[in-house]
């Protein structure tokens, strides 16, 4: 077995290095070793969970099924076992997502929770989360602010949504039962998952003439909630205030004076709660759009400690209903837009004397729900990883995808639950790209985007090489301290110098058959699918003589782990 994998993988460079009908051309990728620009958190790929219920749906389709976190972990092993048991074994809820997000396979067979080797088989289909253990999950989205916490003070019984096409985003009040909070805890925390919980940011305010919601939060509900998370023992990694209020807002706005307010209340309200606890959680706000002037005065009023995060959101690609999405997705200029955004945001943070950071909230990419067969598909992987290498860069702390299951751009698929094509892009990131970033530039074509980070857990740097191009295949040479050579030629002489005698593992990533929009990933030309016992397959490199340039075909994306690249930064 190994050595047919050793020759599929010899005959797939060859193939690369061919180039087929591809025009090919010479491109140097230059990584400066000598320092890091940026850091981000070990935990830098983080997932949301959402509460749309399943009759949420857009363009005539609903796509998030049994996804709401009202309702995911008990249907989860409900919907899945009754497949392969008829009745299912009792008192399954919670541990098929346990132990997807759990820490290893060892640690679930040894787990005393399991009523067969059979249901062990069809817990193995959960397995795609394992490697990301500690996962960062984002608990939120935009129902969040009309959810109510049924802890007694809300005067009314604890009711779901309903959808009610003429409330905002088209559904009525909808509660989280305390049993229901608890379930989710026994789940997150046997599982090891470090949850940011989202809170409703709107209760207490009134409608002002302008579309905006005014006058103090009434954080009384939420401060119930947080007192009893905490006596439970809980263990909340952040709280975060509201969802897209920020600037124009998303359904309404708030004032960034008020909203600043809001803040110091919760961070207070935290404080307070948590006085004496060494696990005391994250404030985190304001989970909206990047607006700078907004931004900038909530910034300023919390300075230099009362917010620990700073996050926003991103869908720069439009609408899911748009037919454009995949021209954007591949447009290098398109793809630039973003870097504005990641740049003014620290700039501010830097301006301002503040200690806390920037994440990346919520990204999906295209809003409502995305668009199946794009942002569920190989080709979204050229917008995720170029975000995330994109965000990095601006010392982003942690970027959370929209989302883990549900709509069309879930990491997982939401019927079958096996991992979507970014799944895969985002395990490789996780195992190959370490927390210092580097300076990488690329000079031969804009087709090709470049980033670099020092390699996770291991000697040298990892390259992330995204070729855009569907019909030119690029021979990279990379070269040390991002100089600027004359001559391609002159690049060449330093990169055999330098990688004399050893080798490097290349990680290739390209569609099934060809197509963009299929959602099967090939890894070094062997497809990424879960076995039929639900194992998903071994991520394997092949390895390459480090002197011979990365050959990255047309629509590819490739991971390079250099060992000996000389970096001073990651020893």
């Amino acid at each position: 077995m190994e050595m047919r994998r050793f020759l599929g993988g010899l005959c797939f460079l060859a193939l690369l290095r061919l180039g087929g009908a591809a025009e090919a051309v010479v491109g140097v990728a230059g990584v400066d070793g000598r320092r890091a620009i940026a850091a981000t958190d070990e935990d830098f790929v983080c997932a949301t969970m959402d509460w749309w219920p399943p009759d949420k749906c857009d363009y005539g389709t609903c796509s998030w099924g049994l996804a709401s976190l009202l309702n995911l972990v008990e249907n989860f092993s409900l919907q899945i076992l009754s497949k392969f048991f008829s009745p299912p074994p009792p008192d399954l809820s919670n541990k098929i997502l346990l132990n997807a997000i759990r820490g290893s396979v060892q640690q679930l067979l040894s787990c005393s929770c399991f009523f067969s080797g059979d249901v062990i088989g069809v817990y193995l289909v959960f397995f795609f989360l394992a490697a990301f253990s500690p996962l960062k999950l984002r608990l939120g989205g935009s129902l969040q602010d009309k959810l109510v916490y049924g802890t007694g003070d809300g005067g009314g019984p604890c009711a779901p949504f309903v959808k009610n096409t003429s409330e905002m985003f088209g559904f009525t009040q909808g509660c989280l039962p305390l049993h229901r909070w608890d379930e989710l805890n026994a789940f997150f925390q046997k599982s090891g998952a470090r949850i940011v919980f989202g809170l409703n940011a709107l209760n207490g305010r009134v409608p002002l003439p302008d579309g905006s919601m005014g006058g103090p939060w009434d954080y009384t509900n939420a401060a119930s909630l947080i007192r009893y998370t905490a006596s439970k023992g809980y263990k909340i990694h952040g709280w975060e205030l509201g969802n897209e209020l920020s600037g124009s807002g998303v359904g309404t706005k708030v004032g960034a004076d008020q909203y600043a307010a809001d803040v110091i209340a919760l961070k207070s309200l935290v404080d307070t709660i948590y006085q004496g606890n060494p696990s005391k959680p994250l404030v985190l706000a304001p989970g909206g759009f990047f607006d700078a002037g907004w931004f900038t005065e909530v910034i300023v009023k919390t300075r230099p400690n009362l917010l620990n995060v700073v996050t926003h959101h991103i869908y720069n690609l439009g609408p899911g209903v748009d037919t454009h999405l995949i021209e954007k997705i591949l447009n290098p200029s398109y793809l630039d837009g973003m870097v504005s955004t990641f740049s003014n945001l620290q700039g501010i943070l830097k301006s301002a004397g503040t200690s806390a950071v920037a994440w990346v909230g919520e990204s999906g990419g295209a809003y409502n729900s995305g668009r199946h067969l794009v942002t569920d598909s190989f080709v979204f992987s050229f917008w995720f990883l170029d975000q995330l290498g994109m965000s990095a860069k601006y010392e982003t702390k942690s970027y959370c995808r929209q989302s883990l299951i549900g709509g069309n751009y879930g990491l997982l698929n939401k019927e079958t639950f096996q991992p979507n094509p970014d799944y895969y892009s985002a395990l490789l990131w996780h195992r190959l790209m370490g927390t210092k970033v580097l300076s990488a530039t690329f000079n031969g074509t804009n087709m090709i985007r470049a980033y670099a980070h020092c390699a996770k857990d291991s000697p040298g740097i990892t390259l992330l090489l995204i070729n855009l191009s569907g019909n030119t295949t690029s021979q990279v040479s990379v070269t040390s301290e991002g100089a600027h050579a004359n001559t391609l030629k002159k690049h060449s002489r330093k990169t055999r110098h330098l990688a004399a005698g050893s080798m490097r593992e290349e990680y290739h990533l390209t569609a099934k058959d060809g197509s963009l929009q299929s959602q099967v990933m090939l890894l070094n030309g062997r497809a990424l699918v879960a076995d039929e016992n639900g194992e998903i397959p071994r991520l394997e490199p092949v390895k390459v003589d480090a002197a011979q340039p990365i050959a990255v075909a047309p629509y590819s994306i490739v991971f390079a782990h250099i060992h000996n690249f000389p970096a001073p930064a990651c020893s």
